[in-house]
């Protein structure tokens, strides 16, 4: 694993950066968007670049699946008022596809302008990874800092290829998010604990890549349920798997035990995806119990993934972890792989 380029170390003075950031998730109409830790990220970094002189800020960022269609629903102009909340500065909205009209936009900005582009998904280019995109894209900025650690697991032109064609460098929070991880599993304290869960089919190819730095996986969710025959993980001592209640949305008591019991063990923990259905009261008595011995471990804690960070944060956990990825697919990935795509994409200019 090589180092990426510090935002410390570049030139912005005087410069129109583009910043990729994270919005995918945040547009919860359950929860206020100003209090999503994928928005609160991005204040440090913006602040740091308008300090080192930066003259304007275009904001990059996706959501949703609209594959290459503008959807109204999908639309990025709902984050204006949050965003503006959160970064104490006003925000103009691009709502424009036509790249003249946002150059034209950007470059007439005032100085210390922050403008915020519309849905990246919008284009085709974006997840194609067109270079012709990726060149328009650039060609707005004199320089790029990646903040989305959450995404950069995706090789899309804004990820992967804006590092190729400006002076570049990884955001504040995403230099952090590479050092925390890694301490998971670069020389650490055993037994490592790592309990993945939820209901997301893609996390169980990455089941045998976290035994490869853990003592133990814990594994619960509705992992269990995907594939027909389990019992190649039941035999592997590396591997715990919880026994689900009858309507299977929580794992049984005895399971909850056996987990704890683990828990306590453990001098390091990766904690990725709640338990059981944890919205619901009545099935949140294994996120509840398992969080909370989690938390209360003496070892170095370290959770991820959107679903984790909502029942943290409800349990009233969020200060007892030693860090809290805002990556759910970025982090698996990284804990696996030990880099990903938008990693990988600075290797040129080491």
């Amino acid at each position: 694993m090589f180092s990426c380029p510090k935002i410390k170390d570049l030139d912005v003075s005087g410069k129109i950066g583009l910043v990729r950031v994270d919005l995918d998730a945040v547009l919860d109409d359950q929860v206020d968007p100003a209090s999503n830790l994928r928005l609160r990220v991005i204040k440090p970094t913006v602040d740091f670049l308008f300090g080192s002189g930066a003259l304007k800020l275009v904001l990059l960022a996706h959501y949703g699946r609209p594959e290459g269609v503008k959807i109204p629903e999908l639309s990025l102009s709902r984050l204006v008022e949050p965003l503006e909340k959160v970064l104490g500065r006003k925000i103009s909205f691009v709502e424009s596809l036509d790249f003249g009209e946002i150059n034209n936009l950007v470059q007439k900005g005032d100085s210390g302008s922050v403008f915020l582009l519309e849905n990246l998904r919008f284009w085709k280019g974006e997840e194609e990874n067109d270079q012709e995109f990726g060149s328009f894209l650039a060609s707005f900025g004199n320089f790029y800092v990646n903040e989305a650690f959450a995404s950069s697991h995706r090789s899309h032109a804004s990820i992967v290829l804006l590092p190729k064609l400006l002076p570049s460098a990884i955001g504040l929070r995403f230099e952090k998010e590479i050092e925390n991880l890694s301490k998971l599993f670069e020389n650490p304290s055993r037994p490592v604990v790592t309990i993945v869960s939820g209901t997301k089919k893609d996390k169980l190819e990455y089941l045998f890549g976290l035994a490869s730095f853990s003592d133990v996986v814990l594994i619960a969710g509705r992992f269990p349920d995907y594939l027909d025959d389990f019992s190649i993980y039941r035999k592997d001592n590396r591997f715990l798997v919880a026994n689900l209640n009858p309507d299977k949305e929580d794992i049984t008591i005895r399971s909850i035990e056996l987990f704890e019991r683990e828990i306590k063990r453990a001098k390091t923990i990766a904690l990725i995806g709640p338990i059981g259905k944890y919205e619901d009261e009545g099935h949140r008595l294994g996120t509840k119990r398992v969080f909370e011995s989690v938390a209360n471990s003496s070892g170095f804690k370290v959770a991820g993934g959107g679903d984790t960070i909502k029942a943290i944060e409800m349990l009233g956990l969020s200060d007892k972890f030693d860090w809290i990825s805002v990556g759910g697919g970025a982090t698996l990935e990284f804990l696996v792989k030990k880099t990903l795509p938008g990693i990988e994409a600075f290797a040129t200019l080491e």
